[in-house]
Parts: structure tokens; sequence; C-alpha cells
């Protein structure tokens, strides 16, 4: 293990010891090929050279970064000394980049993602990472060992899971090894840093990753900068409120870009939560090869999470065909198995097709925007329906109190009245709210249907191109009608001039004649010449109007069609809708179904009741007479002596009183009302 983490360093110094001597070698087949800021840094060569083996800190910045701790994860291989001369440019391109990063961040930050969507370099990767995203002098840095020193809640949670995280790989998968202690102890580190937060299953792959890459010190300070300035803190936290926005940003988007797919998945209950939750809370790491998953996280580190949605759109994209064959288990069985070795050795390919998608960050704005307003809407709902529960449990709460101290009292007609009128007051608060939300819905269902109604920007634009070409080539027609109206009228000139020279052309000699006959000849090929020359700015004229016309016809078109387009999504949404509404109705039907066969059953209970407590009255007026009797037998026969009796009386007359008060405040107020 040790000479695997060593590994790095060499490989290091023998690249760029290879880079310099094989420097020479770059002429000019090379150049040719290069763009010219790579020629600018091979005309700059020998300087470089010279930087590279006399900048002692650039070079140990890197080595001492793979030697510092003996917890550094790399497992690579020795570079090779004959290296292809692009990758020889590759190296010098990076290490310029690197020795130079804030000139290059601020003026080439262009060149710079490009170059990332590209590739960086395996030997370059922690250094330009920590570059990406300020992490290389991080104050926190010298905490880490303190925190190592502490002890954590979530100590066993985190050893219950390390097993699982990367369990082919060498350095993870044999139990108690370098590699699951020291992803042990970044887990930890933060999990004290960060106690709102504390653990999440999924961020051990990134801090996996990381500790490929680079010591454990360093992967934690990046790990804590990912965490704070790349979402993925909201996305870790015991809510979950993040992931459920990416989510919804998504689901918005294959609903825009591919709403077939997005049908089909609703038809089969497929939410995107089941295949797409692991892209974000990973970045794809646990659903490709690490050649191509680490590709996807160089640029995650430059660009954020933008890049998980590119490449989830895409891979829907490329797999949209198979995925509408297939249904829910189906489906789940293609993203498991088959998506994630569709580009094993052609990451390149991925890449491309992730960006040809189209990603608007103002949009994504907006359903951020909206994502928060619905569920505003979901906790207000919660908070009546909390309201609505209560009510109905105070109301249990009464009924089973009267239950229990019915006593063999006898239940009030009213009293069950009106327990069953709050009982319909209850349903009918319920029904309101839910009657008012639906309206609520409604409501932002239509505004949203005329915001989508509304000419958009780039429409608004290229009718004004249309109707700015229109104007100019009628004031060109208009023009050309002006030259050809002067035209004419100076022809007409010339021929009455004509008309009177040859008034008097009998009187002339022949050889005047003659030469008249000529010039009127010449007049009327001149007439023609002009007429035809008319008649073919005319044809001109009607061509560059029928042109114009065919034009703003096929915009016509083309925009009908888009309208068709779009409608033809509306009816498949509605008709998918529809039946979620159906589905709805149908249990809610069933619902009431079930809420008129208990209120028939709670009914005829509270009838059973009333029955028994006038059964127990009536018991209860029976044994008021059995003791009036006793009493009057008492006095007749002086069984008791004088003193006993009359205390034997007023024992009997206050339990008679006792009964009668008893019987009556049953009769006026139902049983157990004087409790309350």
């Amino acid at each position: 293990m040790a000479s695997q983490v060593a590994s790095p360093s060499a490989s290091l110094h023998t690249t760029s010891s290879s880079t310099t001597l094989s420097t020479p070698a770059l002429s000019p087949s090379s150049p040719s090929q290069l763009s010219p800021d790579d020629l600018e840094l091979l005309a700059k060569l020998e300087e470089q050279n010279r930087l590279l083996e006399t900048d002692s800190k650039s070079l140990k910045s890197v080595n001492g970064s793979r030697r510092n701790s003996g917890s550094s994860l790399v497992s690579s291989s020795s570079a090779s000394s004959n290296l292809s001369h692009l990758e020889e440019d590759s190296w010098i391109l990076w290490g310029r980049i690197v020795n130079e990063w804030e000139d290059v961040r601020k003026k080439k930050e262009k060149q710079v993602k490009e170059l990332v969507h590209k590739g960086i370099p395996h030997h370059f990767r922690a250094i330009v990472w920590q570059l990406l995203c300020s992490a290389q002098s991080m104050p926190i840095k010298d905490q880490y060992s303190e925190l190592l020193k502490m002890t954590s809640p979530c100590e066993k949670l985190i050893r219950r899971d390390i097993a699982r995280t990367y369990p082919e790989h060498n350095f993870f998968k044999e139990k108690d090894s370098l590699g699951q202690e020291v992803l042990f102890n970044v887990m930890k580190a933060y999990s004290l840093v960060d106690r709102e937060v504390g653990y999440c299953q999924g961020s051990a792959f990134i801090v996996g990753l990381l500790l490929m890459q680079m010591p454990e010190e360093e992967a934690f300070c990046v790990f804590v900068k990912l965490m704070q300035d790349y979402r993925l803190r909201e996305l870790f936290k015991p809510s979950m409120a993040e992931l459920g926005l990416c989510m919804y940003q998504f689901e918005c988007m294959i609903q825009e870009h591919l709403p077939e797919l997005f049908v089909h998945f609703q038809s089969q209950s497929f939410h995107t939560s089941m295949y797409a939750s692991s892209w974000f809370l990973t970045i794809f790491l646990t659903t490709f090869p690490l050649p191509i998953a680490t590709r996807i996280f160089d640029i995650f580190m430059s660009e954020g999470l933008e890049i998980v949605f590119r490449v989830g759109l895409a891979l829907l994209q490329m797999n949209q065909a198979e995925l509408m064959q297939l249904d829910m288990e189906g489906m789940l069985q293609h993203f498991q198995k088959v998506i994630p070795h569709q580009f094993d050795g052609v990451p390149d390919k991925l890449i491309q097709a992730a960006y040809q998608v189209k990603y608007n960050s103002k949009k994504m704005k907006k359903l951020e925007k909206e994502y928060t307003t619905i569920k505003t809407k979901e906790m207000e709902e919660q908070v009546e329906i909390k309201r609505l529960r209560t009510e109905n449990r105070l109301l249990k709460q009464r009924i089973e109190t009267l239950e229990k101290h019915k006593c063999g009292s006898n239940y009030n007609e009213d009293f069950v009245l009106q327990l069953e009128k709050e009982l319909v007051q209850a349903r009918l608060s319920e029904a309101e709210s839910q009657c008012a939300l639906k309206e609520m819905q409604d409501k932002v269902l239509d505004i949203e249907k005329r915001n989508n109604s509304l000419p958009e920007e780039n429409n608004i634009a290229r009718l004004q191109e249309e109707l700015i070409a229109v104007k100019l080539r009628e004031a060109e027609a208009i023009m050309g009608l002006k030259e050809l109206r002067q035209q004419v009228k100076d022809l007409e000139e010339h021929w009455q001039r004509h008309l009177a020279r040859t008034t008097g052309r009998w009187k002339d000699p022949p050889k005047k004649n003659a030469m008249n006959e000529l010039q009127d000849e010449l007049m009327t090929i001149r007439l023609r010449e002009a007429e035809t020359q008319a008649e073919i700015r005319e044809i001109k004229q009607r061509m560059m109007e029928m042109e114009t016309q065919n034009q703003i016809n096929s915009n016509h078109l083309r925009r009908a069609e888009q309208e068709v387009v779009s409608l033809q999504e509306k009816v498949q949404y509605l008709s998918a809708q529809n039946k979620g509404l159906l589905t709805q109705l149908s249990e809610a039907k069933r619902k009431q179904a079930e809420i008129e066969c208990k209120n028939k059953e709670e009914v005829m209970a509270v009838r059973l009741r009333e029955a028994d407590s006038i059964a127990a009255v009536a018991e209860l007026q029976q044994h008021i007479a059995e003791l009036e009797i006793q009493k009057e037998e008492g006095k007749l026969q002086g069984q008791l002596n004088k003193s006993d009796s009359n205390q034997y009386i007023r024992e009997l007359k206050d339990q008679i009183a006792e009964l009668n008060h008893e019987k009556i405040w049953l009769d006026v107020f139902g049983p157990c009302s004087g409790r309350w």
C-alpha cells in the first residue's frame, strides 16, 4: 500500500523530466496542429522548462501534496517516459495553467472550461480540483487533526456504510484497510463540523473519489468547499429539500424536451426520483465506471450541478426509443444494467451529447421560484389538514368520553343530533378547503396557460425582422415604379416631338425622307426596348412580391406546425391529467361511500346506547319504589327502635333524593353532561 501511495509523486518527477528532455522533439510537425495559444507556449518553451526545473515551490506543492500523507488513495501506475507529443503538450499546458492559475482563470476562463471538458490529466487532477473550488488554503485544514480526536454521534452509521462504498475498488474493499480508515476519518470530521447535516450515505462516494486523488486533509477541505458552494449541503440535509427541487427542474426539462417519454413515465407511474436521485446525490459515481464518472466530476468541479442535468437529459434522449417499449420494471433494469456500460471507452461521446442539450439558466431560476411557491402552498395545506384532524380527534374524544361515562344513563336525542351536526360541519369545512385549493390550482394553471400563449421574445424579434424586410422591398418597388413612370413620360414627350417633325415629311426631298424613316425605326426600337424593360421590371417586382409572400407563408406554416406540435403535447398532457383526475374521482367516491357507512354505523350505535340508557333509568325507578315500600313497611311494623328508625329513615330519604336528582339531571341534559 505504501508503494501505491508513493507512486504518483515518482511518476510526476519522471514526467517532468521527460517533458524537459523531449522538448527538442516538438519541432515543425507539432506546431502545425496546435492552436495560437499553444504556439505561443512553444515559443516560450525553453523558459517554461527552466521554470519547471527551478521553481521548487510549484513542484513541491504538487509532489509534497502527494507525499504529505500516507493516506493518499492514488493507485495509478508510473507515467511512461516515452509519452506521445500530444500528452507532452497537455502536460506542458496544464503545468502552465497551474503555475499561472490566477491570471489564466481571469483572462481565459472559457479556454479553461474547454480543456476541462476534454479531461484533466490524472496527475494534475488533485491540484486542479483544489484550484477550481478555491480549497488550497482553508483555515479548517488546521483543525482536522483535532476533529479526529473528538467523538461523533454518526460514527456507527459511518462504520456501517464504509464497506458499501466502492466495494470492488482495491483501496476500499478490504476491511479495516487504509482506504476505509481515511474515508471514516474524513466523514467523521465533517459530521463534527456540520452537525445539521451530520452524515449522509451518498456523500461517502464523493469523499472516496477525492481520496483517490489527494491526501485526506486536502480531501476534507475540498469536500467542505463542495458542500458549501456547490449546493451539496442542501442536497444532503435531512429534509433533502434541494433534491426535491432538482427532481422538479429535471422533470420539467423532460416534459419540455422529451414530451412523449414524459407521458410514458407518467402512464407507468415511473417517478423521476426512482432513477435520477442517485445522479444528483453522487454525481453519477454510482452509475458509471470510474473513468467516465471522473470526467463528469471534472466538469462538475468547474461548472456545478448543470452538468448533471445535461448528462441526465442526454442519457434519456439516447435511450428514449428503448425506454418507450418497456414497463416500469423493465425501465428500472435498463437504468441499472444497460445505461452504465453504454459509454465504456468513449466518455467523449457522452460529454458531447450532454453539451448538445439546451440548458436555460433563467428558466431554471423560474422553475426554482415555482417549486418554492408549490411547497409553500403544500405547507399551508398540511397546516389546514392538521387542524381538521385535530378537530376530528377532539370530536372522537368527546364521543369516547361519553361512552366511558355513560354509567347506564340515557342519551338525549337532541345531544345525538348536535354531535351529528358538528360532524357534518367538520366535513363541510374540509370540503370547502379542498374546493378553495382546487380553485387556486385552476387559477395557477390558467395564468401559466396565458403566459405560454404570449409570444416569446425570439418570435417577436423574428416578426420585426420580417416586417423590416417587407418594408424595404416595398420601398424598392415604389422607387422602381417611379423610375418607370418617368421613362414613359420621357418617351411620350420624345414621341410628340417626333410627330411634330414628321408632319411635313411629304414636302421633304427623298434623301431626307429616308433619314426620317430610319429615325422612325430607331424610335420604334427604343420604344419597344423601353416597354420590354418595363415588363422586365414588372415581372421582377411580381417575383419579389411572390417571394415575400412565399416567405411569409412559410413562416406562417412553420409557426402553425409549432402550434400543432404544442397542441398535441398539451392534448397528451391533458389526457394523462384526465386519467389522474378520473382515478382521484373514483377514489373520492369510494371514500364517500366508506364515510356514509361509518355514519350509519355510528347512528345505530347511538340508538343502541340510548335503549340501554332507558332500561337503566327504568331499573333506577324500580329501585326507588322498592326503597319507598321498605320505608313504609318499617314504619308500620315498628321493627326499629325510635332512634334507629329515625336514622334509617333519614338515610333512605337521602338516597331517594339523590336518585331523583340524578334522574332529573339525566332527563334534562342527557348522560354525563354534568360532568363536562
